[in-house]
């Protein structure tokens, strides 16, 4: 990649100190790095040390050589511009379009893709004020990387800890790899004024990891977030289709201008993506469904026996679920034609017999999907992060892509990127 002008915002957050090591990061790439800083952000890191990291002068108000207009020649000369960390203040003024320092006048001039990587605590993020401030930079083709779960300030933990500044960077990369649609205007709304590359699609979407009930209280299930599937349902929406998300047992805002359907079970996952089918001309498969199911879900919840020596031995009578998505290509080829286009997932680990992909292949052979994207899962891996590496398939090539690591709003425009040339 050529060396890039690459803007970064920081405001005022005690993760500030981490963006001193994502300034490292990109200027050691040989990337010029103009840092712009709130006033409150120099509370935790001075501008001498970030002119010194970044070999450019700091400043933070548009009057600093103001015969420069600086306030638009930032915003206008940049590659990419990244806000790490980005304040629940920042992204109410950015949502806002509020304009009172140099950073937030950047933003507004900026033609080239921007990113927030917010930081705050776990109440602050969660709020409905932060959310629908998200909602609405995402809806205008903003990218807004989730933040971590981890140790706050003090002895907070939770969801607001500003990511890694490794997965930051390759975010950054990511980002400038791909060219974003030109965003509407109009807040809270994921249309364009201009036909985005969706304008007109239906695209259904499938998202988190369904649940088959073992009692009233107890259920099997996967450890799926649905991050990923959100992340897909958005990037479709910012690029003009008509989205249904069907969202299994995920505890994430729904993304702006997306239509919800929410379900337990694998087989309410089928006949929610059945009815669906006909009218779509993309179906993305990103749910984890559960393989099996109980044969029989108690009515009340299964007690322990104190009494039982070495306790209750629990033996569960299970039935393989459908294969979704094998069903989908089944129905397509009845019908006939070639919509919709069908992007399956597989979540795979290696064993004795098989490596990850040759697992993959396996699978994708039996599916019949016109797509299939591959991530490794295990310790530590996909599930629940905010960025992963996955492996896309393409029938008809046996060539492989892959992509990451990445933040999953990044994955999700390939995804589709790779959707598009299948669409006349």
């Amino acid at each position: 990649m050529p060396a890039l002008r690459v803007i970064l915002g920081v405001s005022g957050g005690i993760a500030a100190y981490k963006a001193c090591s994502l300034l490292r990061l990109l200027t050691e790439a040989g990337h010029d790095v103009i840092v712009v800083p709130t006033v409150a952000a120099l509370e935790f890191v001075g501008a001498p040390t970030w002119a010194a990291l970044s070999g450019n002068p700091v400043n933070t108000e548009v009057w600093t050589d103001a015969h420069e207009v600086p306030h638009v020649r930032i915003g206008q000369s940049a590659d990419v511009v990244i806000v790490a960390p980005a304040t629940a203040n920042l992204l109410a003024k950015a949502a806002a379009g509020l304009a009172d320092d140099l950073l937030t006048n950047t933003l507004l001039t900026a033609r080239c893709p921007v990113a927030f990587a917010p930081a705050m605590h776990t109440e602050m993020w969660e709020h409905p004020a932060t959310q629908a401030n998200v909602a609405t930079l995402r809806a205008r083709g903003a990218q807004v990387i989730d933040p971590d779960e981890g140790r706050l300030t003090g002895p907070d933990t939770g969801a607001g800890r500003l990511p890694e500044p490794e997965a930051l960077y390759a975010a950054v990369l990511a980002l400038v790899e791909r060219t974003p649609p030109a965003p509407s205007p109009r807040a809270g709304t994921a249309a364009y004024d201009d036909a985005g590359p969706l304008e007109g699609a239906t695209v259904v979407v499938s998202a988190g990891g369904t649940r088959e009930p073992l009692d009233p209280v107890r259920y099997i299930g996967n450890r799926s977030s649905g991050k990923q599937g959100y992340a897909i349902a958005r990037e479709a929406a910012v690029r003009g289709a008509e989205v249904t998300l069907v969202s299994a047992n995920v505890s994430l805002p729904a993304p702006d201008g997306v239509t919800l359907i929410e379900v337990e079970t694998t087989l309410e996952l089928q006949q929610a993506i059945a009815g669906l089918a006909a009218s779509a001309d993309v179906i993305v498969m990103a749910a984890a469904p559960a393989d099996f199911r109980p044969a029989h879900a108690a009515a009340a919840k299964i007690k322990k026996d104190p009494e039982a020596p070495g306790g209750v031995r629990l033996r569960l009578d299970l039935l393989e679920n459908p294969d979704i998505v094998k069903g989908l290509v089944a129905d397509r080829a009845e019908r006939g034609g070639t919509r919709p286009v069908i992007v399956s997932f597989a979540a795979e680990t290696g064993d004795e017999s098989a490596s990850v992909m040759d697992h993959a292949r396996a699978k994708f052979a039996r599916k019949g999907s016109d797509l299939q994207v591959v991530n490794e899962v295990g310790a530590g891996r996909a599930f629940g992060r905010d960025d992963n590496t996955v492996h896309i398939l393409r029938r008809g090539t046996e060539e492989v892509v892959s992509v990451g690591p990445a933040s999953k709003d990044a994955i999700a425009a390939a995804v589709l990127d790779y959707v598009l040339p299948l669409l006349p």
